[in-house]
């Protein structure tokens, strides 16, 4: 399937050159300039539709990235948008977790009803705690199968950064792990398993984002690390998914002075980008910069004095700045310019930045082609649209359901368990449980599946945590700690590009700390931060679930409950307390 060389490279780039032909300056501009697509209804003569009908007939951009919605409306706004452009377009998506990372309906309120969707993963740290690449590869196929069926092209994963900081608030459990040879196989595994099914597979963040303590969605921030320690750890997974022939790359917006002593992110470096990547590396598939509204990038270009306000998803920017990021993207060798805030600013600066002398039209050009040739290897110039009768045949169904289980499953790991916690066993036969869950109020699925598979087996009180004030929910634990055989915390509190710190908050700490008091075999089960057990190592018990979907809340309780095996081990060491490799087995002890 499609990789870096398409596999008709002549025929892909007659068409791109064919279709190029026919584009102005600025239509050629255009097809490196992909902005951010809801999949939510949108009414036909709405101001959100006219605005992407504006940009696909009058602006011409060149793709999307794909972000939030339903399967069908996601299909059904697509093929719209595919049916009033006259070049196909070509859609992105960030399906780190799979298809249903992005494609999914979310809950109907005030009953809090899920309304389904695609499959949903695992975060890609527990393919590293099971270790196993078979499973990686089948992820990778069925986001393939999934994401194509809605119109969705490329998908922006796996994640390549070596999670080697325990302090990094924004990849964490997204990375496979902290060995970098094991993050090269699993990621290669997960790549195949995309490509293979015609899907394009995007390794991010070159050169490395995960030896950072900042988030780049928040700020500016650096990777500090000498050249050689880059060379054996950072840049080891990406030499492995060029060698594999992964299709595209997306960029880091983080400084790194060891490759490039100039103070601007890895983004904006032609040493990084251009001498680094292209011609060290050897990559020639497509360059993509990560969100261009992020303030790790925009942050580093001064705004002119007469700058027009834009405000975005992490803070307000000005136009006449973001017209000089794209000029600098450009400049640096990116071939997509992803999320601009302002579509018609970011193409009129490649456009002016021809004009202006710093770059050639054959440099946008080029850009232009290899989106094109990407194109046409997808077949997208036979067929851009889909059939919207075969989502319901190939998203979300029972075989792609139960691998998402199976890689839960396989991944869970138990950590510490030094009082012997699991399995929960009662001398009285049910054992009665007290389920305490810390996530914010609107993460409406925390402990929802979790505690519905816990009442299999034992009988459950259910108390939801404010991790902001959890004092009430204290008062209640203590009144029930005594009528109980087990206490289980389940926090899904986690990394994320909102997130400026990855430590619990002091009242969080201080809740498990009060909780581990008034029951001694109480266990803790990180859904959210696996590196919790650093601001609680007084908890008997730790389990590390990777994620917050149903299926590895499902993983968790049925392994408490002796139905399934615990095998996996740490992908990741938690420093000064697990190293890398540590996990408890547990053999499973019923059948249910």
């Amino acid at each position: 399937m499609p990789r870096a060389e398409s596999l008709e490279p002549r025929a892909a780039l007659f068409w791109a050159d064919s279709v190029l032909a026919t584009l102005s300056p600025r239509e050629r501009a255009a097809q490196l300039v992909w902005p951010q697509l809801f999949g939510d209804f949108t009414a036909d003569s709405s101001t959100s539709w006219l605005r992407l009908q504006r940009m696909v007939q009058a602006e011409r951009v060149g793709g999307f990235v794909m972000s939030i919605g339903s399967p069908i409306e996601t299909a059904a706004k697509l093929n719209a948008l595919q049916d009033m452009s006259r070049v196909p377009i070509l859609v992105g998506a960030d399906y780190e977790d799979g298809a249903g990372f992005r494609t999914r309906g979310g809950h109907f309120l005030p009953n809090a009803i899920y309304l389904g969707g695609a499959t949903l993963f695992p975060k890609q740290m527990a393919l590293g705690a099971a270790r196993d690449s078979a499973l990686a590869w089948e992820q990778g196929r069925i986001t393939a199968v999934e994401g194509r069926a809605v119109g969705v092209h490329m998908a922006f994963a796996p994640v390549l950064d070596v999670n080697n900081n325990p302090a990094n608030p924004v990849i964490g459990p997204r990375s496979f792990g902290e060995d970098p040879a094991l993050v090269a196989d699993l990621g290669a595994a997960l790549i195949r398993g995309l490509q293979q099914n015609g899907m394009l597979a995007t390794a991010k963040h070159f050169p490395g984002h995960g030896d950072t303590d900042r988030n780049s969605h928040l700020a500016i921030t650096e990777v500090n690390a000498p050249r050689a320690r880059l060379d054996s750890v950072e840049l080891l997974p990406f030499r492995r998914a060029i060698r594999d022939g992964v299709s595209s790359i997306m960029t880091f917006h983080g400084v790194v002075p060891a490759l490039d002593t100039t103070p601007v992110p890895a983004t904006l470096s032609p040493v990084i980008m251009n001498g680094l990547l292209r011609r060290d590396l050897g990559f020639r598939g497509l360059l993509i910069t990560d969100a261009l509204d992020m303030n790790g990038v925009l942050a580093r270009v001064r705004p002119a004095a007469n700058a027009t306000p834009l405000t975005g998803s992490y803070g307000t920017i000005d136009s006449p700045g973001l017209a000089e990021v794209v000029k600098l993207a450009v400049e640096a060798g990116n071939d997509v310019l992803l999320m601009p805030l302002d579509v018609t600013v970011a193409i009129d600066a490649v456009v002016n930045g021809v004009r202006e002398g710093r770059f050639s039209q054959a440099r946008v050009d080029s850009s232009a082609r290899r989106i094109l040739a990407l194109k046409h290897s997808l077949g997208l110039d036979r067929r851009k649209q889909v059939d919207l009768d075969s989502v319901r045949v190939r998203v979300g169904i029972p075989a792609h359901l139960a691998v998402a289980d199976s890689i839960a499953r396989r991944g869970l790991t138990l950590a510490k368990d030094s009082l012997g916690i699991v399995p929960l066993r009662s001398s009285g036969g049910r054992p009665r449980v007290l389920s305490l869950t810390i996530a914010n109020r609107v993460d409406l699925a925390a402990g929802a599946t979790f505690d519905a598979e816990l009442r299999s087996f034992a009988t459950v009180r259910s108390q939801w945590v404010d991790p902001t004030d959890p004092a009430p929910a204290l008062v209640r634990a203590s009144a029930l700690a005594d009528s109980v055989d087990y206490v289980l915390i389940g926090s899904y509190l986690a990394q994320g590009t909102t997130v400026a710190d990855a430590n619990a908050p002091d009242a969080v700490a201080s809740f498990v700390r009060s909780v581990s008091a008034l029951k001694p075999g109480t266990l803790l089960v990180a859904f959210g931060n696996p590196y919790l057990l650093q601001n609680v190592p007084y908890v008997a018990g730790y389990m590390i679930a990777w994620g917050g979907s149903p299926a590895s809340q499902r993983a968790a309780a049925r392994a408490l409950g002796g139905a399934s095996d615990i095998t996996a081990r740490l992908p990741i060491s938690i420093p000064p307390l697990l190293r890398l490799g540590t996990g408890e087995t547990r053999r499973a002890a019923t059948s249910r």
